[in-house]
């Protein structure tokens, strides 16, 4: 037998892939059935009944994450030369504007985040075509269109992630390690299942929170009781 097909049978002895399991049981399982030499990205994927195609059924939000995602967030900040030094004091790994804008429309997009003030969205517009697709795209609603430059670098660097529904009504996010505890990533995936309820859009008719999954880049997925979640209130 092949090491795979090892893992293979000792995931499928582990836990019933069809079965929903109560959100801390879950993420004891997800440890337990991944098998990597490196240290995976947990994902949550929810399906949510809404129709991104209407205005209000549009699902898009931030949440800051108690454990962080475990990985170093590379943040880019766009600005005027007299908020550099509040930029680069407050952890932001480049500063800069035109320079910057240039180094984009070549093709850079090595970040994970860009932060801008205001006053600079003018210069920042036209290359939207290059950063939206990218999800790079700087957005007063999350918070990365800010005066105050520090908080929001921060935030970024302390685990906070924005997040929205794509065309078929699913959201994914990044939302810790397989390295943390079972613990640290239930108390991650309490926060973002709760963001996401609280975004609950008041027309809806029927069920909002359809279902929800656990994996990791290299792991079948579990399932999550979303009823059993939401029966608990809101949890930390």
């Amino acid at each position: 037998m092949s090491k795979l097909t090892k893992n293979e049978k000792a995931v499928i002895e582990k836990y019933d892939q069809h079965k929903l399991y109560p959100l801390a049981e879950a993420c004891g399982i997800l440890k337990e059935i991944t098998y990597t030499k490196f240290d995976a990205t947990v994902e949550i994927t929810t399906n949510l009944g809404v129709d991104p195609r209407k205005a209000n059924q549009m699902i898009r939000g931030v949440v800051t994450l108690p454990h962080g995602t475990g990985k170093t967030v590379r943040v880019l900040v766009l600005c005027t030369p007299d908020k550099n030094d509040e930029a680069t004091a407050a952890g932001a790994d480049y500063v800069g504007l035109d320079d910057y804008i240039e180094k984009i429309k070549g093709g850079w997009t090595d970040i994970d985040v860009i932060i801008c003030t205001p006053s600079v969205m003018g210069k920042v517009g036209p290359i939207g075509r290059i950063l939206g697709p990218r999800g790079l795209m700087p957005n007063p609603k999350t918070g990365t269109v800010t005066m105050d430059i520090a908080q929001a670098v921060k935030a970024v660097k302390a685990g906070k992630i924005d997040f929205k529904v794509d065309k078929t009504g699913i959201i994914h996010a990044g939302i810790g390690k397989i390295s943390f505890t079972p613990e640290q990533i239930r108390q991650n995936a309490a926060e973002m299942l709760n963001a996401i309820l609280k975004l609950k859009p008041q027309a809806l008719k029927g069920t909002y929170l359809k279902s929800a999954t656990l994996c990791t880049t290299m792991s079948p997925a579990v399932k999550i009781d979303v009823k059993d979640f939401m029966n608990a209130g809101v949890e930390k």
